[in-house]
This record gives C-alpha cells, structure tokens and sequence, in this order.
C-alpha cells in the first residue's frame, strides 16, 4: 500500500468515529448524562455530555459509515485505494466508541479538577479515537485487524491530533463552541 492510500484509507476508516463529537456540538444542549449529580463535589461529567447530543453524533456517524459503505467501491476506484466497507456492528462501534470516550475524558477532567472547556492535551485529542478502535476491535476483529494495519494506525495518530485542533479552532471563530480546543 503506497502512503496516500494508508493515508485514504485511515481517513476513511476514521470518519463515522470523527464526525460524531462535531455533530453533537451541533445537537446542542438536552439533559445530562450525569443528571446534575457530583462526586467528590464535582459534577460526575458536566452539562456539556448530554443523552441528545450522544444520541445524535452516534447517529451521525453510524449513519455516513452506511453512506460510506454505498460509495466505497466509486471512490476506492476513483482514488485508486482499496477502501473498506463497515461491518453493521462496526457501523455502530466506531461512533459509539467516539462519544463513549468524549464521555470517559470527561469523567477524567472532572477527577483532576479541570473544568468544562479546560484544556486537557493529548487526552482531548486522543480520547475518542481509542475508544472507538477499542469497541471497533471488539465487535469485528478480522475486519479491524485487515484494516487497521500498523501504517494505518500510525497516520490515525499523527493525523488526528491535528485535524482535531484545527476543527475546534474553525468551530471557535464559528461561534460553535466556547473555547479553541
């Protein structure tokens, strides 16, 4: 595989796990996950993981990885990469996994003190793309071994932390969301 097809295909894997987090932004608002609760005098998560907005960008994404699946092969052709099509449990795990770990690294925030927005470096960045591999491994693991080979999950690393920061920061100047991270 030549690097812009490891490149096409980590992209491509990725997006039903990327556009989750984005489209609960959008979502805006709802109940909390946490309902209000605290613990050790801190809220459990915070207003900022709501059931809608997990709702949502789970749908999101499950949603364009079955959009995904119908234009694999024109696109593969188009970019000359062979692109993978998702699994229906896969369809489900990788936005899930997204949202299920936004959600964890809230609960870790809170933990260390930080606030709602606060910056948490490598963890914001990091956070849903190991959940997702996580439960997308778990719900097909000869599909995911067969894609995600090393050289994918390689640019998934390298590529991530900087699409995430310049997302949030378009997010920002869009008025989207309250702080640039």
């Amino acid at each position: 595989m030549t690097v812009l097809e490891t490149i096409a295909v980590a992209v491509w894997a990725m997006l039903p796990a990327y556009v989750p987090n984005n489209a609960a932004v959008l979502a805006g608002g709802g109940r909390p996950i946490d309902g209000g609760r605290t613990w050790g005098g801190r809220r459990i998560l915070g207003d900022g993981k709501s059931w809608r907005g997990t709702a949502v960008g789970t749908a999101a994404g499950a949603l364009l990885a079955v959009a995904l699946n119908a234009v694999a092969g024109d696109v593969g052709a188009a970019l000359g990469a062979d692109l993978p099509t998702f699994p229906p449990a896969v369809i489900l795990a990788l936005p899930f996994g997204a949202m299920l770990g936004d959600v964890l690294a809230s609960f870790l925030k809170r933990r260390t003190g930080r606030e709602r927005g606060a910056a948490f470096p490598g963890l914001d960045q990091l956070d849903f793309v190991v959940v997702s591999l996580l439960l997308a491994f778990l719900a097909a693991p000869d599909w995911f071994v067969e894609t995600f080979t090393l050289p994918v999950l390689a640019v998934i690393l390298v590529i991530t932390p900087l699409l995430h920061v310049s997302t949030n920061a378009v997010a920002y100047r869009l008025g989207l969301k309250d702080e640039p991270w």
